[in-house]
């Protein structure tokens, strides 16, 4: 029986590159891969020689790969299904950045693997940078069949927990709009302790929202 996986990391984790590795593992047994990817995560967006926006799946370590951009009103469930004479569509379903899906597209990978045997695995974050969850990850959360962590560091040496971020000026931001598409130069993974330490420093308030 086919199952959805949800396996979550802070940023710098390489779950991108996790999921470009499981992408080729697949395809190196003759398997056939949708790669998907919320329609929100522009960041390596590029536009072809015909000027179509082609989106792409990168990870800080270089891998890449087309990617098919999901905006938030699509129908997974729909859309696979329509497609699925096509072998591309076939055999197994991996998305990047999932923290971005709505909890109905989420809803709906849930079917594809329960009641279409297709396995579905799900590469993303699980909170914001006020330590608080997506909805997506949140309802992955509630019915994913395996949760695993994709464990990194922090700069202490800590386990990394937390999505930090950071203003132009390199100043921690404790409040805002919960998506901001950015890379290193935005966000940080840390240790919760190191988090609430520069918190504290940085804006004299215990950052009560984390």
């Amino acid at each position: 029986m086919a199952k959805l996986y949800f396996k979550f990391g802070a940023m710098g984790s390489s779950k991108t590159a996790q999921a470009l590795m499981t992408k080729f593992n697949y395809e190196e047994k003759d398997q056939t891969v949708w790669l998907i990817k919320p329609a929100t995560d522009t960041r390596d967006d590029r536009r072809d020689e015909n000027g179509r926006i082609l989106s792409v799946a990168r990870s800080r370590i270089g891998l890449e790969a087309p990617a098919e951009a999901i905006p938030a009103d699509a129908d997974l469930l729909k859309t696979f299904l329509e497609r699925s004479g096509e072998r591309s569509y076939r055999d197994v379903i991996i998305c990047d950045e999932c923290q971005f899906l709505t909890p109905r597209q989420v809803d709906e990978l849930k079917d594809l693997a329960d009641l279409y045997d297709v396995p579905v695995l799900c590469f993303g974050l699980r909170a914001d940078f006020q330590t608080l969850l997506f909805p997506g990850s949140k309802r992955l959360f509630e019915i994913a069949d395996s949760i695993s962590e994709i464990k990194s560091v922090c700069r202490c040496g800590r386990k990394a927990t937390v999505n930090a971020r950071f203003d132009d000026n390199g100043r921690i931001v404790v409040e805002g709009e919960q998506v901001c598409l950015g890379g290193n130069d935005r966000y940080e993974g840390m240790c919760y302790r190191c988090y609430k330490t520069l918190i504290e420093k940085e804006t004299g308030t215990s950052g009560s929202r984390a």
